[in-house]
């Protein structure tokens, strides 16, 4: 049999770095095994789910490359075959009409709970076989069983065993026609091929009650693997107060898509002591059954170290294009500065994403915005600033223009003039920048461009002499 796992994300917003770990996840459990990993869009809540919705999750998986494997399911399209399956079960005396009102229904909570009984259905129409008939109270209600227990091994969480005398005779079919979760869901899975189920350890509940229904309509039923919640710092659920809770976020943020997968595989499982996994590494090593039974805790300097390590390790040609789209959110045409991929080098061992780098790329692509007084005070207003700057502006009119050879003309400049790399780099420093910080100052040179960087010294000049 073909194992297939699917990720069943509800579109009533951006997705959850908690449902991207879950994507993860079952991507790599059917990758390791050659299965297959399918994508359905559970949008039958349809107050809630928007169409924009839809298109951030997919956007998302985009951006994370966990492809599926075919195209996405949509629950929206199957409302008649979750009514072929309902009808079925009512064909097998499986399920029932009832038509309680939402007041009745609440009574019957409430009288229980003042039993001091879990609050629930009581079954009043279970088996009084009612017709269909038109009522907007009408729905379906799953006869489910009265005796025996729910058993399954989740591969997280190990033995689960659930009294069906807990269970009430849940909704199947609600009275505005649309199908309740834990039905569909079943109905899709089996007619998806779902061999494992993986998901959040909130959906623990619901599992009994799917099962019941599998065994219903004599189903195999799947594997269950319910993974721990993502905490934060502090041990609190994740929230918006106080952390990032977007995929798409955090690529606002200037976070690599593959170090966002790097540190959610981490979120949870481990192989040994290892951090840096390739893709192809977590393919080969994952297995859902090594996941930890205990909650995680999003550790963003974590992530920031992940990041970075990227932004040092990987070719800078393969970063350019996420850094472009960086660009251009911070409003530069890279179509007038240096090329994208040189910037990285430059910059890449000062920050820790491509936000902050693009940001820092800013003095490249246009004149430099503010001068700091302090710096130009400090480094062009003194007796040796004119002689270095001039000395450089001619030999800079010729060289070769590649930052080796910049290198090897400032050292040329030191010699001449006698004088230490510092008094070379900072005057030129604050003539490439407005600043006296900076990267390496033949990369800082070189980003410039030759007509640009004349420029620049030829205005530092102007203020160096008065």
């Amino acid at each position: 049999m073909t194992v297939r796992t699917r990720f069943a994300p509800s579109p009533t917003g951006f997705l959850h770095i908690g449902g991207a770990r879950t994507a993860l996840y079952c991507w790599l459990e059917a990758r390791r095994r050659g299965g297959e990993f399918l994508l359905r869009i559970e949008d039958t809540d349809r107050e809630r789910s928007t169409d924009e919705a839809v298109q951030a999750i997919l956007d998302a998986m985009a951006w994370l490359e966990l492809s599926a494997d075919a195209a996405p399911v949509y629950q929206t399209h199957r409302l008649a075959r979750y009514k072929e399956v309902a009808e079925r079960l009512l064909a097998e005396g499986k399920a029932y009409y009832a038509y309680e009102s939402k007041e009745e229904i609440e009574a019957m909570r409430e009288a229980a709970m003042a039993k001091g009984e879990k609050p629930r259905y009581n079954g009043y129409y279970r088996d009084r076989n009612e017709p269909c008939r038109d009522d907007p109270n009408r729905v379906i209600r799953f006869r489910n069983p009265l005796e025996g227990s729910v058993v399954f091994e989740d591969k997280v969480k190990g033995r689960v065993e659930w009294a069906n005398a807990e269970l009430d005779d849940l909704v199947i079919f609600r009275s505005d026609g649309w199908p309740t979760y834990n039905f569909a869901v079943v109905v899709d899975d089996i007619d998806m091929g779902i061999t494992e189920v993986i998901r959040g350890d909130d959906h623990v509940n619901n599992t009994p009650r799917q099962i019941n229904i599998y065994k219903a309509l004599d189903k195999p039923v799947p594997e269950f693997a319910h993974l721990p919640m993502i905490l934060d710092k502090e041990g609190r659920k994740l929230s918006k107060r106080t952390n990032s809770v977007s995929v798409m976020e955090y690529r606002e943020e200037g976070y690599l898509p593959h170090a966002i997968l790097n540190y959610l595989v981490r979120l949870g499982w481990s192989h040994g002591d290892q951090e840096i996994f390739s893709r192809e590494e977590m393919i080969r090593l994952f297995d859902i059954a090594d996941v930890n039974k205990a909650a995680s805790r999003f550790d963003t300097e974590k992530l920031n170290w992940l990041n970075q390590h990227y932004l040092k390790t990987d070719e800078p040609v393969s970063l350019a294009p996420e850094f472009e789209w960086h660009l251009a959110r911070a409003g530069i045409d890279v179509a007038h500065g240096p090329a994208p991929a040189d910037v990285i080098v430059a910059l890449r061992d000062r920050v820790h994403t491509l936000k902050e780098m693009a940001e820092r790329a800013k003095l490249w692509y246009g004149p430099i915005a503010e001068w700091d007084d302090k710096a130009v005070a400090k480094h062009l207003k003194n007796d040796s600033a004119v002689a270095v700057l001039e000395a450089a502006r001619g030999l800079l009119a010729a060289v070769e223009w590649k930052p080796e050879a910049i290198h090897g003309l400032i050292e040329q400049v030191a010699a001449k003039l006698e004088l230490g790399m510092g008094k070379i780099a900072q005057p030129l420093r604050v003539a490439m920048t407005g600043t006296q910080v900076s990267p390496s100052i033949d990369h800082t040179v070189y980003l410039c461009g030759r007509a640009e960087a004349l420029k620049r010294i030829d205005h530092a000049l102007t203020l160096a002499r008065g």
